[in-house]
């Protein structure tokens, strides 16, 4: 039997959560990337892939958004998100981070290089 790799029922309490107490950063960036305003690329919130729930993630596009904040900037942290990325892009997702200090600071460069990230169709 083949295993559910997007949204597993037993995260969806937890991903509710999640949204419900959506960060500012997130929340400022989901502005441009909700309703298809991006490139006309569909992006979802908290989308859980594997045991992970992402940012935000683009089905089309395979392409996963983290932002990361103060808790990051640590060893531990960022030893797990490093492995966390790699097991995602093993599967053939892409993952771009960013600081949450850029989604405010440097908005423009980081909508381009999410673009960066598209096929072109």
């Amino acid at each position: 039997m083949k295993k559910k790799l997007h949204n597993k029922p037993e995260l969806k309490t937890y991903r509710r959560e999640l949204r419900k107490n959506i960060t500012s950063a997130e929340a400022f960036l989901w502005n441009y990337l909700q309703n298809k305003k991006l490139g006309g690329r569909k992006f979802r919130r908290q989308h859980s892939i594997k045991n992970y729930i992402v940012d935000f993630y683009c089905a089309k596009e395979k392409l996963i958004i983290e932002l990361d904040g103060e808790v990051h900037k640590n060893n531990k942290s960022q030893e797990k998100d490093f492995n966390r990325d790699q097991e995602l892009e093993n599967l053939g997702f892409t993952v771009v981070r960013f600081e949450n200090y850029m989604v405010f600071d440097h908005l423009p460069s980081v909508l381009a290089k999410i673009k960066d990230n598209f096929n072109i169709t």
